[in-house]
């Protein structure tokens, strides 16, 4: 049974319901929002194109299932994945897409979308989002549509890392020594222990209990820079007469190598163990991953069950769904299981049915992202003739799969000034030498291509 299959079993007991994606990506901003996390230092300046992220969920979702997108992919690229002998869902495009909006907005904002919402869930379709907010169960109240996931609040409180923490706790799986703080006073104790670390030579970190990707983390060495966060805390409180918080302190581990694994959690409270990757990083920043994940049966078997033990628990507190579980291996070896749980679809959960049809168990696979500086929109049909002879075919076993086009040219404007955008891909090889010789000749290609555009 593939996993779209077991998805559909696990949340609607009937692997023939029709699902409709919504790639509605970095929802932790909308759980985010009201609680006193860390001080924002800067704003987001990249929604555009993280924005346009919503097109991952066209392959995730089947040829009987549809998926609402803020604009019509690029009609080469959908040729490209025709070509591939990919089967693609409906698409339900919004008219009159705001490129600061998440498409969840948009779609609200579109009478028609909802209409067709409405007609899809009296035929028994389900909405399944990127992760629930508010603002999913008020698309899906406006769209008559029923989501096939857990409730928004369920989602929100497994999020937050201060639950990733305390069930860890309670399940006695290892994480790095840490403290949870839901008011100053909690921070007070945390502060205190932290500057022991800090004064012993140790690094700490502080993160926000709904940051994500590498947003609302604060790696520290110095004791100045932990007093200095300690005074805009606490001016904040007296400034709102509110003394709640929802951040952690944990103390920093010398790591091997980051791992995302993902469990799926049943209706029932059946859990299934799905994969374990090896996650690519750049200052706590997502850039992809690796697969297989370079564990010993001994590490796999033990992430296994804490996966399942988790799976067991969330489903204790009413939740069901796929959930990610960032963990990481230490420079000795040793497995910290918990660093956090995801309640939402991961980038990797977007991989598998791609990964299920173009990479056997004999191949191996990267995912990554491709940063771009165009000088003006570059059509799929240029890149497509530029990455001739390393393109993944339907007849070849290796090569560069094209995983999102829309975030290249998301943020382009009638102004014809540069912009910055991103190429995601898949790339697949038999050999660790060839992952590396196929990232090399992409980068060089995409390096010249998009100075092309600035020519």
């Amino acid at each position: 049974m593939d996993f779209l299959t077991r998805l559909k079993v696990a949340l609607c007991s009937d692997a023939a319901t029709p699902l409709v994606f919504l790639g509605n990506f970095e929802v932790e901003d909308r759980w985010a929002q009201g609680e006193p996390g860390l001080p924002r230092y800067s704003l987001r300046t990249a929604a555009a194109v993280v924005n346009r992220m919503d097109e991952f969920a066209m392959l995730l979702a089947g040829p009987g299932d549809h998926v609402v997108l803020k604009e019509e992919p690029d009609a080469d690229f959908l040729a490209y994945l025709a070509d591939l002998g990919i089967a693609l869902p409906s698409l339900l495009c919004v008219r009159g897409q705001n490129p600061a909006r998440v498409v969840t907005e948009d779609a609200l904002a579109d009478s028609a979308l909802l209409e067709r919402l409405r007609e899809l869930g009296r035929g028994g379709a389900r909405l399944l989002p990127h992760g629930v907010s508010a603002l999913e169960e008020r698309l899906a109240a406006a769209g008559g549509i029923a989501v096939a996931g857990s409730p928004a609040a369920i989602c929100k409180a497994v999020n937050s890392k201060i639950y990733s923490r305390l069930i860890a706790d309670e399940l006695g799986l290892r994480q790095p020594d840490g403290w949870t703080c839901a008011s100053l006073p909690e921070w007070d104790a945390a502060v205190s222990r932290a500057l022991a670390v800090l004064r012993d030579g140790g690094r700490i970190v502080v993160k926000d209990a709904f940051g994500v990707s590498g947003k609302g983390i604060l790696v520290i060495d110095d004791e100045r820079i932990l007093r200095s966060l300690d005074r805009k805390l606490r001016a904040r409180a007296d400034r709102t007469g509110d003394d709640r918080l929802t951040l952690l302190i944990e103390r920093w581990v010398a790591k091997r190598t980051d791992l995302n694994y993902q469990v799926t959690v049943g209706r029932d409270g059946t859990v299934r163990f799905d994969f374990v990757k090896e996650a690519i990083t750049t200052n706590a920043v997502h850039k992809g991953h690796r697969f297989p994940a370079d564990l010993s049966p001994t590490q796999h078997d033990e992430l296994r069950a804490a996966g399942e033990a988790i799976g067991r628990r969330l489903a204790a507190d009413g939740y069901c769904g796929v959930a990610g579980i960032d963990a990481l291996a230490g420079a000795d070896d040793r497995l910290f299981p918990v660093i956090e749980i995801n309640a939402r679809n991961n980038m990797s959960t977007y991989q598998t049915r791609l990964q299920e049809a173009f990479v056997p168990s004999d191949r191996l696979l990267a995912a990554r992202q491709y940063p771009l500086r165009l000088g003006a929109r570059l059509p799929f049909k240029r890149l497509r003739a530029a990455l001739d002879g390393i393109l993944l075919t339907a007849a070849a076993g290796a090569g560069v799969l094209v995983h999102n086009f829309a975030t290249v040219n998301a943020a382009a404007s009638g102004d014809a000034e540069p912009f910055d955008g991103r190429l995601y891909a898949l790339l697949v090889s038999d050999t660790p030498a060839g992952l590396n010789a196929l990232d090399a000749e992409l980068t060089n290609r995409l390096t010249r291509l998009a100075e092309g555009t600035r020519a």
